[in-house]
Order: structure tokens, then C-alpha cells, then sequence
């Protein structure tokens, strides 16, 4: 998890103490492991509930003139069979595969075998040139970095003053949750693990019984994987009527994505709800601010972004407008961490940090279809680069039609717009309309069973290359009289990854994130970015500011049309800095307003 390998002989003692396929699983992921199961693994001897003192006493005095010899590990043999070394080559590719790039889980399999095949100093020699290769290695500093970004993201602050450390969070028993669509499932089911009890609201009876049963579902399954026979099912209660809410302390609105829609909601609320609860929303992207004015409650107002799904994700975006009080802010990020998740505050604009970084990144991807490239070639540039999924079986996975409903409320498309023609200039700049006529056609991703890719039926899972997307791209391509040509792979990285790193330095320079560290945390826990390179903007600062600002002026001029190709000011200002370490990039940031 830190860019290196357990280090003072941990790659040669453990597998002597609990055998090479446990030690090969703990090793290469860094899973933890409660008291019980490292009883369980022969990794301690005993695991007390009661006085440890007195036990750990009783325990010293049983193996008084005991023969130690047999304890030390270093004179233990791991077993190697045939068994052991097909466990470390099948381990090997798993880890291969799962690392996606990254060096010290392969460096990992590498130190199990020499304790496996090697005397114990032996081993221990190996074990220290492993690491001497690691140590200094920069993805042992972004795997680092993430690390401390990660725990630093908790200690936000307002200009008010009101910090992290001196706002007092209210108790949260009770939550409402309204909606009980993908995210209000995924909620819900969090909630309820975390032991907090939830009133469940949905309008339609129909959507209702969905929703219950999958939420029912998943915490039975949650339960069976824990060895659990009965899931806290005695936390729940469902309900057609808002109504139910009058008692909870703090309510999380996850209807569909529709401004109206939310308005007529939390006016709603505010007559049911006790006038000291919080009113969240789950909302991706729409303006909280908005929100906040119809309710005669403005401070108690935030936005809590969760990931779907949410039960598994872990980034929770706590959304700060100018009127949320810091003992809210306090509220929904200390529930955060409740839950599991890893909390950022950030400011109010459209798409917050995560989906306005998103859309520039996508927008580029569309771009590069229509120059010549296919999705498939552009998925696996990225998934080689170390993203989990690439950005267009991410659309398949999310659906089109998300994309598709927000540039219809944004104004990007409407009646205006030629439906056999549409125009490739929107708003000033170059818009692309691709997934726009995939998404007339119903192809909608995985829930219609074709998008970018194609599955074998509606909600399959696996993506295959589609000849039709090849034609259609081909069509598309010679309508608008665009000569394809060949992208290479460089090309791919630099205008996806810098585009948002720029867009990522204008969001510093809005007030939205406090720190650079803050956006990185967010692509990390929410969007896949690898974590052995860091974040996009420790990224840039790996590549070189100066690399990353001539990149962007270059491909600005290929392309004028593309403002957000524009090198930002803040970009600029570092770079004539000297390019300084990203945690001293605060000092450069010319505030005009800040929520931050």
C-alpha cells in the first residue's frame, strides 16, 4: 500500500509462521486482519477479553524453561513442494493482473519465493535488495503521498474559520433516506451496517417493493459473507409516506436527478422534518445552493456525493455551500466516516471537483473518436496506464443516458438542434454529439445490452469490441467530413490526464478544493485513477509542470475550440515559480472567493 515490501525480515518470517498461500494473500493486497482471524491464521497465540495484563502474566510464566528453538523463525523451513511453487506462480499472475502496473505487489511474490527457495539469511539479503529498489522508486512516493492525502483530507476548514478540529458534530441515530433507486439502495444498505437506524421513503409502491427487496438482499448476502445468520434487518423501516421522517435526525435525498424535482422535495421536508434536522443531498452535480433557498433552513443544508455503487464505494464528496454552518459540515463528515467512506469537503459548481474533472476527460475521449481513434484502443491505453476501467466501459457501466439527461438540463441539447445534423459547436466551443445519437438509437450501455461496447444481452457484463460502432464511427467520420488518423498512445494520457489536471488547477483557483491533495484523494477513492501514480495532480507535478503546460499549449493550438485546453493561470504561475512541491501550491492560489 506504500510502494514497498514488509521490510526487518516481514517477507521472510510470516510465511515461515503461516504458510506461503496465507502469507501471499496478506502481503500482496495489506488486508487487515482482526485478532480473531490472526489466531485463526497462527499469526498470535492468544486473543484475550478479558484482563491482558494478568494473562499475558499467566501466559509468561507457562513457558518459563520452555525450549525457545522452535519458536524462531528464523530457523524454520517453509514447506516447498511443487504445491508451494505452483501457489507462487498462479499468485504471481493474479497479482500481475490485479496490480495493473503497479511494483511492489510483484516485488512482493518475488520476496515470498526467496523465503520459500532460500536459507533464512539468504532471504534476508534478498528481502533488502528488494526494497533498496523500491525505496526510492516514484511510485513509492505517490503510493506515500495518497497515503497522507487520504488522512489530511479530513481536516477541512471555512473561511469562517471553523475548522476540523474545533466544530462539534451533531449525533446522528436516525437517518430518512428518499429514494430507493441504485444509490438510495446503496446508502440505505450502508447505513444499516453501520448499525444506524433508517427510515426508507419511496413515492411508488412498485419502486417501493424493488427497492426493499434489494436492499434486503444485499445485507443478507453481506451477512452470509461475515458468517452472520440474522442481518441488522431490525434497523430498517420502510414507508410510502414522508411523513415517517418527523423523528430523524438527519435526512439524505437521493431522488431522481431533476432541480425541480429536489425543490419540491426539500419544501417538502422542511414542513416534516423537526426543525433541527439536516437536509443532505445526494445530488452529482446540481446546485445545493438552489436547494438550500427554498428551505427556510440554509445552514443546515450540505451535499453528501456518494459513489455508486454506495455500499461498496469508498469517496463521499461532502458538498459546502456559503450558508452551511460548520457544525453541519462536521455532521455529514464525521457520518461519513461512520459508514467507512473517505470524506472531502469541497465547494459548490456544477459537477463539484469529481464530475467537472469528469466531463472535460470524456469530452476529450469523444474528441478522439471523432479524430480517428476506437473506444476499445483508447479503454486500453487507459487501463494500461493503471485505471480500473477505461472511460468508455465506465459510460456502459453508468449508462448513457445519465450523460445524456444532464446535457439536456444544461442547455446543450434542445429543440434547436438538427436531430439528422447535429451541430459539433455548442455553447461557444466544440461539443461532440456522439453519445448524444447513441443514446437516440437506445444504446444506452449495458442496461440495453449495446453502447460503446457490446454484450451478449441487456445487463450483460462483459464488454466486447462492436463492428457496428466501427460503421457508425465511419459514417459519423465522413458526414462531417473528419479524415481519420492514427492516435497514438501518448496522446491518449496527455489529453485525457493533463486536460483534467488543468481543469483541477482552475478548481484550486475557484476555492472548490482547499488542496491539491483533496482532488487526488477524490480521482483515487472515487474514479479509479491508479493509486501508484498518485492522483492527476500529483501527476502533473511527476511529469513536470513545465512538460504538462507545454503539452497544453500545444494541443490548444491544434485545437482553439477547446478552451479548457487553455493552460490555466495557476498552471502558469507555477510553472514561472519554479514548479514548487504540490503542498506548497496554496501559497500561488489567488483567491477571487473561496467556499474553503
Amino acid at each position: 500500500m506504500l510502494g514497498l515490501i514488509p521490510g526487518a525480515g516481514g517477507s521472510q518470517r510470516l510465511p515461515r509462521l503461516i504458510g506461503i498461500p496465507a502469507a501471499l494473500e496478506l502481503i500482496t493486497t495489506g488486508r487487515l486482519v482482526s485478532a480473531q482471524e490472526a489466531l485463526k491464521l497462527g499469526i498470535v497465540d492468544q486473543v484475550v477479553d478479558g484482563n491482558t495484563i494478568e494473562t499475558a502474566v499467566k501466559f509468561a510464566l507457562n513457558v518459563i524453561g520452555r525450549p525457545l528453538l522452535s519458536r524462531r523463525l528464523s530457523e524454520r523451513t517453509p514447506a516447498f513442494s511443487v504445491d508451494a511453487a505452483a501457489v507462487l506462480e498462479e499468485g504471481m499472475a493474479r497479482v500481475k493482473q490485479r496490480a495493473r502496473g503497479a511494483f511492489a505487489p510483484v516485488v512482493c511474490v518475488q520476496a515470498l519465493r526467496a523465503a520459500a527457495t532460500l536459507p533464512y539469511s539468504r532471504g534476508m539479503e534478498t528481502e533488502e535488495q528488494l526494497i533498496n529498489t523500491l525505496i526510492d522508486s516514484s511510485q513509492a512516493r505517490a503510493l506515500q503521498y495518497c497515503f497522507f492525502a487520504q488522512r489530511n483530507a479530513r481536516k477541512w476548514s471555512l473561511p469562517s474559520g471553523a475548522r476540523w478540529n474545533n466544530s462539534k458534530p451533531r449525533a446522528v441515530h436516525r437517518v430518512g433516506v428518499v429514494g430507493l433507486g441504485t444509490m438510495g439502495r446503496g446508502i440505505t444498505v450502508s447505513l444499516v451496517k453501520a448499525g444506524i437506524s433508517v427510515v426508507a421513503v419511496e413515492m411508488e409502491e412498485k419502486q417501493m417493493d424493488l427497492g426493499m427487496r434489494a436492499v434486503l438482499g444485499m445485507l443478507e448476502r453481506d451477512a452470509q459473507r461475515r458468517g452472520d445468520t440474522r442481518p441488522p434487518t431490525h434497523l430498517l423501516t420502510f414507508t410510502l409516506s414522508l411523513q415517517q421522517l418527523g423523528n430523524v435526525d438527519l435526512v439524505i435525498e437521493a431522488v431522481f436527478e431533476d432541480m425541480a424535482l429536489k425543490k419540491c422535495l426539500f419544501t417538502e421536508l422542511c414542513n416534516v422534518c423537526k426543525p433541527s434536522t439536516l437536509l443532505c443531498t445526494n445530488t452529482s452535480g446540481l446546485d445545493v445552493d438552489a436547494l438550500a433557498v427554498v428551505t427556510h433552513r440554509r445552514s443546515l443544508v450540505v451535499g453528501m456525493h456518494f459513489f455508486a455503487p454506495a455500499n461498496v464505494m469508498k469517496l463521499l464528496e461532502v458538498v459546502c455551500g456559503p450558508h452551511s454552518s460548520a457544525e453541519a459540515v462536521a455532521t455529514a463528515m464525521t457520518l461519513g466516516k461512520r459508514l467507512g467512506k473517505v470524506g472531502v469537503v469541497v465547494g459548490n459548481c456544477p459537477g463539484f471537483v469529481g464530475n467537472r474533472m469528469m466531463k472535460l476527460y470524456l469530452d476529450q475521449a469523444y474528441f478522439l473518436l471523432e479524430e480517428g481513434a476506437a473506444p476499445e484502443q483508447v479503454d486500453q491505453v487507459l487501463e494500461e496506464f493503471g485505471f480500473t476501467m477505461g472511460i468508455f466501459k465506465v459510460s456502459d457501466l453508468s449508462g448513457l443516458d445519465v450523460g445524456w439527461r444532464v446535457r439536456k438540463a444544461s442547455g446543450l441539447i434542445g429543440p434547436d438542434v438538427n436531430p439528422k445534423t447535429p451541430s459539433r459547436w455548442r455553447q461557444g466551443c466544440r461539443y461532440s454529439p456522439l453519445p448524444d445519437l447513441l443514446c437516440e438509437q437506445g444504446h444506452l450501455g449495458q442496461k440495453s445490452g449495446r453502447g460503446w461496447y457490446l454484450y451478449e444481452t441487456p445487463g450483460g457484463k462483459e464488454p466486447k469490441p462492436d463492428p457496428a460502432m466501427h460503421r457508425f464511427l465511419q459514417e459519423y467520420r465522413s458526414r462531417y467530413g473528419l479524415t481519420p488518423r492514427h492516435v497514438h498512445a501518448h496522446e491518449v494520457i496527455e489529453r485525457c490526464t493533463y486536460a483534467m489536471a488543468n481543469e483541477g488547477f482552475r478548481i484550486l483557483e475557484e476555492g472548490i478544493a482547499a488542496r491539491a491533495e483533496d482532488i487526488d484523494v477524490i480521482y483515487v477513492f472515487g474514479y479509479g485513477w491508479p493509486r501508484h501514480r498518485g492522483g492527476p495532480m500529483f501527476h502533473a507535478a511527476q511529469v513536470g509542470l513545465a512538460t504538462v503546460l507545454q503539452r497544453l499549449e500545444h494541443y490548444h493550438q491544434l485545437h482553439p475550440d477547446v478552451p479548457h485546453l487553455q493552460p490555466s493561470p495557476l498552471l502558469q504561475r507555477l510553472v514561472e515559480a519554479g514548479s514548487p512541491p504540490v503542498h506548497h501550491w496554496r501559497e500561488h492560489v489567488q483567491h477571487l472567493h473561496s467556499y474553503l
